[in-house]
């Protein structure tokens, strides 16, 4: 199936201030690139591969595209503030905070109910557009454990609610954070998927099928790289 078009739209006093959403893979974090390709593991007495070498860790990073932070952010312990000279916005209704908080009595009896912790919802300064039969699901930014809140995930039918912004609730982890989220920080990955529900089906391995599992299997387990070199798909 071809990739949807995602068209944003915003506020034309705010076009040439706001950052625009960006592809995923081309917001890959510092760590990954700095951290080292290999680790000694006490458990093997050797040298492994770290998930910097995992194809699949790394692609899931980089699908879809990253909404980003408007502008600087600075906390201290919970407390939030911006300084943000935005200019008047022409469109009625439209936000002019990064952020606001949703009440905590609404995420009661979930598993996100921790104490006092805040739960912050990330204001949407674009608009979503996705073509017929697609919805945006919205998540944290993939395997991004080093942000101090964590996005709670969302599947939105962009195609017919997009002319409106959707914004982004999330828990704030880091309740002792002191310093500044930086304008562009990425606040939520969002991938266009298709609508329509799966036909699952079930089988056994036997036969052919079973032949190839453990020829595949065995290749794995013999070479480093058999799934980047023979499966692993160009993005």
């Amino acid at each position: 199936m071809p990739s949807p078009h995602i068209r944003f739209r915003c506020d034309p006093a705010l076009a040439e201030l706001l950052p625009r959403p960006r592809l995923a893979r081309e917001m890959i974090p510092e760590w990954i690139r700095s951290m080292p390709a290999k680790a000694f593991s006490p458990l093997h007495d050797r040298d492994i591969r770290t998930v910097k070498q995992c194809p699949p860790f790394i692609d899931a990073m980089a699908h879809g595209v990253m909404i980003l932070l408007p502008c600087d952010v600075h906390v201290d312990k919970g407390q939030f503030r911006w300084d943000w000279e935005a200019p008047p916005t022409t469109v009625e209704g439209h936000p002019r905070a990064p952020l606001s908080f949703h009440p905590p009595a609404q995420v009661t009896g979930s598993p996100f109910e921790q104490g006092d912790a805040l739960v912050l919802k990330f204001n949407s300064f674009w608009t979503i557009e996705l073509e017929p039969g697609w919805s945006l699901f919205a998540t944290h930014p993939v395997n991004r454990h080093d942000l101090p809140f964590r996005l709670l995930s969302g599947l939105v039918d962009a195609d017919h609610f997009h002319d409106a912004g959707i914004n982004f609730p999330a828990l704030w982890t880091a309740a002792d954070f002191v310093g500044v989220l930086p304008k562009g920080t990425p606040v939520a990955q969002c991938m266009a998927v298709p609508r329509e529900r799966p036909e699952l089906q079930f089988d056994i391995l036997q036969g052919d099928s079973a032949s190839r599992y453990s020829q595949t299997v065995a290749e794995v387990l013999a070479s480093p790289n058999v799934y980047r070199k023979r499966y692993r798909q160009r993005k």
